[in-house]
C-alpha cells in the first residue's frame, strides 16, 4: 500500500468527518446502493463515509476494511449511533483481503489515490464480489483544479501537494484511470462520469464554503511536505491567503472534477 498522505492525527480524523458533510452532495447521487443487502467498503477509514452509506441505506449490512487499526477505533466511536446495524470491522490491507464472505457491492471513495497498486486492491475485491455484484469508486482527478484569480502561493502549495502525494506512493490523477482498470481486472458494464465543483461569485456562499474546505485539505498535508522540505511554513501563509482572496475576488472561479465510476462482476 501506499501512504496516506493526511496522516492520521486527531485533526485529521475530525476533518474527514467534517469532508464528508460536505461532499455528500456531490458523490451519492451517482450511488445506489438500496437493492444491496451487504457491502464492502474498502478504506472505510474513521468512518465518514460509513456513516453517508448507513443514513442513506437503512437495511444493509456493511463491511468496512481499513489497514490503520486507530482509524477503525475511531470509526467504532464515530458510528456508535449505529450500534442496531450489522458493521463489521476488519483491520486488513485491502490489496490483500482474506474474507469468507462474498458481497453484493463494493465502494471505494477516495482510497485509491493513496495506493501503490490500485489494481490489485480492485482484483481483491472483485474476488469477493457475487457474480454481478456491482463496485462503486469514486476518485481524484487533481489535474482538474483550475482556479482565477492566479495566485502564485496556492499554484506552488497545489504543485507540491502533488508531488508529495506522488513521492508517497499515490496517484492525484487516478480518477481519470478508472475505467481502463476495472477492465484490466474484469469488471463489465463500465460507466464513468465527472462530478466536482464550478464556482464564481454567482454563488459566493459556496464559493466561500468550498475554499474554506479547500484550505483545510491543503493543510492536512503540510506537516509531512515541510518534513520533507517541499514547502517552508511561509507557503502555507500564502496558500491560505490566496484561498482567502478567492473567495473574496470579483473575477473569481474555483472549478475541480473527480471521477466517478460502476461496475460489475462477471456472471
Amino acid at each position: 500500500m501506499g501512504k496516506y498522505i493526511h496522516g492520521y492525527l486527531t485533526e485529521e480524523q475530525e476533518r474527514l468527518m467534517s469532508q464528508a458533510g460536505i461532499l455528500t452532495p456531490l458523490i451519492y447521487p451517482f450511488i445506489d446502493l438500496k437493492n444491496q443487502k451487504n457491502v464492502l467498503e474498502i478504506g472505510s477509514g474513521v468512518g465518514a463515509q460509513s456513516q453517508v452509506i448507513l443514513s442513506l441505506y437503512p437495511d444493509l449490512d456493511l463491511t468496512c476494511v481499513e489497514i490503520e487499526k486507530s482509524q477503525i477505533e475511531k470509526a467504532q466511536i464515530n458510528l456508535s449511533r449505529f450500534s442496531e446495524r450489522e458493521i463489521n470491522f476488519v483491520n486488513q490491507d485491502a490489496a490483500e483481503l482474506n474474507l469468507e464472505e462474498k458481497f453484493d457491492a463494493g465502494f471505494i471513495c477516495w482510497v485509491l489515490e493513496h495506493v501503490e497498486d490500485p489494481k490489485k486492491v480492485l482484483r481483491s475485491v472483485y474476488e469477493h464480489l457475487h457474480p454481478e455484484g456491482i463496485i462503486y469508486l469514486t476518485e481524484v482527478f487533481n489535474s482538474s483544479f483550475y482556479f482565477l484569480p492566479k495566485l502564485p502561493g496556492l499554484e506552488r502549495y497545489y504543485n507540491a501537494y502533488n508531488a508529495h502525494q506522488i513521492q508517497s506512493g499515490g496517484d492525484p490523477d487516478i480518477g481519470v484511470k478508472l475505467g481502463n482498470l476495472l477492465h484490466e481486472v474484469g469488471f463489465e458494464e463500465i460507466e464513468l462520469q465527472r462530478g466536482g465543483f464550478h464556482l464564481d461569485q454567482s454563488r459566493p456562499e459556496e464559493l466561500k464554503r468550498m475554499t474554506a474546505y479547500w484550505k483545510e485539505l491543503m493543510k492536512s498535508a503540510a506537516k509531512p511536505m515541510l518534513d520533507t522540505d517541499l514547502i517552508k511554513e511561509k507557503d502555507i501563509r500564502e496558500m491560505e491567503s490566496d484561498l482567502e482572496a478567492i473567495a473574496k475576488a470579483s473575477n473569481s472561479v474555483f472549478f475541480y472534477q473527480f471521477v466517478q465510476a460502476k461496475a460489475k462482476r462477471k456472471a
